[in-house]
């Protein structure tokens, strides 16, 4: 199974969310092996990775994937790298720089079973995302309240 993730580079964490978060995943993966897909950049990005990280010290059978749009990734550091289990760079070599961030997050859709949200605006990036995954009739979650 692989689930995604997609929201507002200015989203701050919160325990709720966290909780919402986790139930989602328990509920949804029960005790089936699963990938964490996940961007790397801004709020969300950055609180999903630590509800992806709770779950797997519950669950061995995860794995925290970084889909970077751009290659090369040696301007990550070590520490950067060590915090995901897998750096993957999707099938974009032909697609010009200013777009790779769109077309990642649509291959990141493509592949995707589950697809967990915080799209509170109707404009950017995170809201492009979820429409498409909408219009590939994925399972989505929005937590926003």
């Amino acid at each position: 199974m692989i689930v995604a993730f997609c929201g507002h580079s200015d989203y701050a964490g919160n325990p709720t969310d966290e909780k919402k978060i986790l139930n989602i995943l328990e509920k949804e993966i029960q005790d089936k092996p699963v990938e964490f897909f996940l961007g790397g950049y801004g709020g969300f990005d950055k609180f999903s990775h630590c509800c992806a990280k709770k779950y797997k010290s519950r669950h061995k059978n995860a794995r925290i994937v970084l889909i970077t749009p751009y290659l090369p990734t040696r301007n990550m550091s070590d520490q950067e790298r060590e915090n995901f289990d897998l750096l993957l760079y999707p099938p974009l070599e032909s697609i010009p720089p200013r777009y790779a961030i769109v077309q990642r997050n649509k291959w990141i859709v493509s592949q995707a079973d589950l697809i967990i949200a915080y799209v509170k605006n109707s404009f950017g990036g995170a809201y492009a995302m979820y429409r498409y995954a909408q219009k590939q009739n994925k399972t989505i979650y929005n937590i926003v309240p």
